[in-house]
């Protein structure tokens, strides 16, 4: 199935500046957000504390009287954040509180919530505690993850094609993690597991398009060897586009209706994945391909022979 006519032609090369513009302004919010935030916003799962989901049954309850009726357990630092559709009238509260009697805390937090609210206004679905130092076990094996499955792919890469085009995944992959990441900054959504799991998946399947396209210039290099790089490339890339929007474009109304469809507890999970689809294939044309050509230029620059001046 082809939905791009095999001989299309399209100047992705010629539209680099422009690409890369707008990948630096990417960058430079992404950053500067993580910056502003002291650094990405860890869920329970990597901070610690005690995660309470309550629902209210009767009327719209704003957020501002959860805050308040929750800052009676002595917790100043406690946040509260809606989950999933605001018309479900359901929050979750974060504490940094931790204990080992989760039912005394439940009791606690009922009691407030009663006198705050009435009887049979809200119903506590869930309480959650996981301990600092476990918090912090579980951040850094996180972080090791995703710095391993970069390192990796650099070492597949290079190993099945090229150092260059290794390195060119390897600046795709790294421009991808940090937008994400910056996106889930400027959302405020909290990083826990199941966002690890996500930014997982954006660099395998990042990765994925980078090497078709990777392959498919190796191909070419071979059949048009007095061809220009850059031209090589653009071939290269108007080749595989009809597999790419097949692939992107299937991924995307999958993902799309998770983040529609899914509800609360899988929306993050899904936002994650369709930032990072969305951007994993805009660097895979547009990003990958600036560092071969750089590449290029700069072992070239290497090899030629340096002019004697008299």
């Amino acid at each position: 199935m082809q939905i791009i006519r095999q001989n299309v032609n399209f100047d992705f090369i010629g539209k680099i500046k422009i690409a890369v513009t707008i990948s630096c302004v990417l960058l430079m919010i992404s950053l500067g957000s993580l910056v502003v935030e002291g650094g990405p916003r860890y869920g329970i799962d990597f901070a610690g504390g005690t995660l309470i989901q309550i629902k209210f049954s009767a009327g719209q309850v704003d957020i501002g009287e959860v805050r308040r009726a929750i800052q009676q357990l002595g917790d100043e630092q406690a946040s509260v954040q809606p989950f999933g559709d605001r018309k479900e009238n359901e929050y979750l509260i974060y504490t940094q509180t931790t204990t080992g009697d989760l039912e005394g805390l439940s009791g606690q937090v009922r009691a407030v919530f009663l006198e705050k609210f009435g009887q049979d206004s809200f119903e506590i679905r869930r309480v959650e505690m996981v301990g600092p130092k476990v918090g912090k076990d579980l951040r850094e094996k996180g972080f090791l993850a995703v710095v391993c499955s970069l390192i990796g792919m650099l070492i597949y890469i290079w190993w099945r094609f090229e150092f260059r085009f290794g390195i060119g995944a390897i600046v795709a992959l790294t421009h991808d993690v940090t937008i994400v990441l910056g996106a889930l900054s400027l959302t405020r959504t909290s990083i826990d597991l199941p966002i690890i799991a996500a930014l997982l998946t954006v660099v395998g399947y990042s990765v994925n398009d980078t090497i078709i396209v990777c392959d498919r210039i190796r191909e070419n290099r071979r059949k048009l060897v007095r061809k220009d790089l850059r031209l090589i490339i653009n071939t290269s890339i108007n080749n595989t586009l009809s597999r790419t929007i097949i692939t992107s474009g299937t991924t995307l109304l999958v993902v799309l209706a998770l983040f529609i469809f899914g509800g609360g507890v899988i929306h993050d999970f899904a936002f994650t994945l369709l930032v990072g689809v969305i951007i994993g294939t805009y660097s895979s044309i547009f990003i990958a391909s600036p560092v071969f050509i750089l590449w290029e230029k700069l072992l070239h620059d290497k090899k030629r022979p340096a002019t004697v001046k008299r």
